[in-house]
């Protein structure tokens, strides 16, 4: 009677660490969203009672943890390349949750006004070309401005980053030497300047460093206070990095699977350096031992992300997702399974 009891005391005591380990969500990557994510996350476990631990380290290194199974989701601002993929042991699928900004922030405090930036600039700056901040190029977009003639320090990720993805993808589309000489990813050579771990690194260098330069999403900008330049889009418009500039670039065709760049955009009032970020979710969710209950609480919190927990956006200087892209992120959620079987009706 007593081996009987206590192998139901047993039994009890396994399933309330189950049920609570269905209770915590574990996921990785992208800092890029990591101001709307801690919101997002904070409000859902408010409201469901399910805790989701999310280290913000990098796209890199949350698609590591994702192809490791260490986590139960990843984050990233860029999809998969091929190299990625190959080290999946199944198929993984990418849900947009928001779209932001990649703004180009600097530390000039003797400007009493936004720098104006074109492509061309840009890239020669970020190709070490362009090397003091009085250089005739840049004096010439910003007509009747004062500009100080000292050194330009280029500041740039270190890790691998889904920030660096979407800027040097914008690079590579507007400045053929760039595409030749330095190419497109979240991780490459950099030809000029230091590097900083994460968009809080890049924020702390440069708000750190007078004259300055770097990249880094709108809401690091604004809760640094730290300065960013408007640039000059396709249509010729200089347009300053906001929601409604970011709102504008995502209004366009999003395909079944997600998969999209904003960058360069063709839309007449988007700002030409943003980009979506995607939660990364192995397709069927019946490996490592978890539970199909698990797998509901996973696919439930972000169905939440990208419904209610859209209110969250604009107040933290993200895009909330166009209907378009709602629609694309329902059907891939409702096409994630376990042991075959869809997870979400």
């Amino acid at each position: 009677m007593k081996k009987l009891i206590f192998s139901l005391l047993l039994l009890a005591s396994g399933a309330a660490v189950q049920a609570q380990d269905d209770k915590t969500i574990l996921g990785a990557g992208a800092t890029f969203p990591y101001p709307l994510y801690s919101k997002m996350f904070s409000e859902y476990d408010k409201g469901h009672g399910t805790k989701v631990n999310y280290q913000s380290i990098g796209s890199g290194g949350g698609i590591q943890q994702l192809t490791a199974k260490t986590v139960d989701f990843g984050a990233s601002d860029a999809v998969l390349n091929g190299k990625q993929d190959s080290a999946l042991s199944a198929p993984v699928v990418h849900i947009p949750i928001t779209a932001g900004a990649v703004v180009i922030c600097y530390n000039l405090p003797e400007l009493k006004e936004p720098l104006k930036l074109t492509p061309a600039v840009l890239s020669d700056i970020f190709l070490g070309k362009i090397t003091t901040w009085n250089d005739a190029r840049i004096a010439a977009i910003n007509k009747g401005v004062k500009l100080p003639g000292y050194a330009i320090t280029v500041a740039h990720r270190s890790d691998g980053s889904g920030t660096t993805n979407i800027f040097t993808t914008y690079l590579a589309k507007v400045s053929a030497e760039w595409s030749s000489k330095v190419g497109k990813g979240s991780s490459v050579n950099w030809p000029a300047g230091l590097g900083g771990k994460g968009n809080e690194g890049v924020a702390g260098t440069v708000k750190q460093t007078p004259g300055s330069i770097g990249y880094i999403e709108l809401a690091y900008a604004k809760q640094n206070n730290i300065s960013f330049a408007t640039i000059e889009n396709k249509s010729g418009k200089f347009i300053v990095p906001s929601i409604e500039s970011t709102t504008a670039a995502a209004d366009i065709s999003i395909p079944e699977d997600g998969k999209v760049s904003l960058t360069n955009t063709d839309a007449k009032n988007g700002y030409p350096i943003a980009g979506f970020t995607w939660i990364l979710v192995y397709k069927d969710q019946n490996y490592g031992g978890r539970s199909n209950g698990k797998a509901t609480e996973i696919m439930n919190l972000i169905w939440w992300m990208t419904h209610e927990g859209q209110q969250f956006c604009s107040a933290l200087n993200y895009s909330p997702l166009p209907k378009a892209a709602v629609k694309v992120a329902e059907k891939i959620i409702k096409s994630v399974t376990y042991n075959g079987k869809p997870v979400k009706k």
